[in-house]
């Protein structure tokens, strides 16, 4: 029997949002199934990306679906604030949902939960089987033994304020708050004249999220800016894998064959989590490709993983300074130094594209954490190993 549909796209999300998007757009002749199990697309999230992340043809096809754009960005320190002049932009869940509903409704279904996946096809919690000639996985991150984790964690707080904030640009880290239980900033979108996201994170070990203990952090930080929450419109959390090590051919296997996207794919920048380009890079990459049987789309997406795994160890490198290396309540200083280079490198450090004259310009000179303590970060690249046993 011929199959249901060409594609079906489990998980509504970022990566598979974005898929469908621009399949809508260049092949409109595929047969889609975007099944999520929550009650929109996108579920509640902000997502953002710097200029020099995503090509101009990138930036165009992903357009409609931006909420807000700004020209610059802020970051501050106890010894450094500074202004950098790359474009910043962000899309917001709610919008993100009714484009694509816009664009996608007769192929999306809400409230849809799936109790297994397979790569040809896939059971819905009514006991429909829904067949395909393939299966595209995008539920989020993967457990897995194979990759050793530490964890970005946030709490964001979209407020309406009783007077304007006067902010015109974004503060992507303002780490001259208390740094508590690991390297901890405020990050805040100016989203309107009276209206800002604000969000705790902070880089810690373990999953757990003390929602109450973040959310009191916000309302201190607020009122220290001199800003009056009238209301709060939203809230956001996430616990964000930050890679340190790992066996990424392991971690594939572990798919059964299913083709994967976004996390659950390790396609994510290591280091800040950033999730968007990587997503928007995966689309075009598969349209490239144009192959959308499931052996041979789990066999592309697999090695394209493993590309960006072996082009990325730098950064992983840099996750075992900022997590193993130095007292947690010091860790800023690794964020301060690197802020005070130059504006390039750290453009091409959000793309995941440092140079060789990158990485040595990043590592080189006084370590901003003990010296035997950076050593031992820097040669802890089998921490997967040891955490399985």
């Amino acid at each position: 029997m011929p199959p249901d549909v060409d594609l079906i796209l489990v998980g509504g999300g970022l990566a598979n949002g974005l898929l469908a998007w621009r399949l809508r757009q260049c092949r409109p002749d595929l047969r889609l199934l975007l099944l999520e199990q929550g009650t929109r697309l996108g579920g509640n999230h902000t997502w953002s990306f710097h200029e020099h992340d995503l090509t101009p043809a990138q930036r165009t096809w992903i357009e409609p679906l931006i909420e807000t754009s700004w020209p610059g960005y802020q970051v501050r320190f106890p010894a450094l604030t500074r202004r950098l002049g790359s474009g910043y932009a962000s899309l917001i869940s709610s919008h993100f949902h009714r484009c694509l509903l816009g664009r996608l409704a007769d192929v999306v279904r809400l409230d849809t939960a799936v109790v297994d996946v397979q790569p040809r096809q896939v059971r819905l919690a009514c006991g429909r089987v829904v067949t395909a000639r393939a299966v595209l996985d995008g539920r989020g991150p993967r457990a897995s033994r194979h990759l050793a984790l530490g964890f970005q964690k946030f709490v964001g707080q979209e407020v309406r304020l009783a007077a304007a904030h006067g902010l015109v640009e974004p503060v992507i880290m303002d780490a001259t708050v208390d740094q508590l239980d690991g390297y901890r900033f405020l990050y805040v979108l100016p989203l309107g004249p009276d209206r800002l996201l604000i969000e705790d994170t902070y880089y810690a070990d373990g999953q757990s999220l003390p929602a109450e203990h973040l959310r009191a952090r916000i309302a201190s930080y607020a009122a220290a800016q001199g800003w009056r929450i009238a209301e709060v419109l939203r809230e956001e959390h996430g616990v964000l894998p930050i890679v340190l090590s790992g066996d990424p051919r392991a971690f594939w296997a572990e798919a059964g064959g299913v083709p994967q996207t976004g996390l659950a794919a390790a396609l994510f920048h290591p280091t800040t989590g950033y999730s968007l380009p990587d997503a928007v890079r995966l689309a075009d990459f598969l349209l490239a490709c144009d192959c959308w049987e499931a052996a041979p789309l789990f066999e592309a997406i697999r090695g394209y993983s493993l590309q960006q795994w072996r082009r990325r160890g730098f950064y992983r490198l840099l996750n075992r300074m900022l997590f193993l290396a130095g007292r947690p309540e010091h860790r800023w200083q690794v964020m301060q130094r690197f802020y005070g280079l130059p504006e390039p490198l750290i453009q091409r450090f959000y793309a995941a594209r440092s140079t060789l004259a990158d990485r040595i310009r990043i590592v080189s000179g006084k370590p901003p954490v003990p010296v035997g303590e950076a050593l031992r970060a820097l040669a802890a690249h089998d921490l997967h190993r040891k955490d399985s046993r």
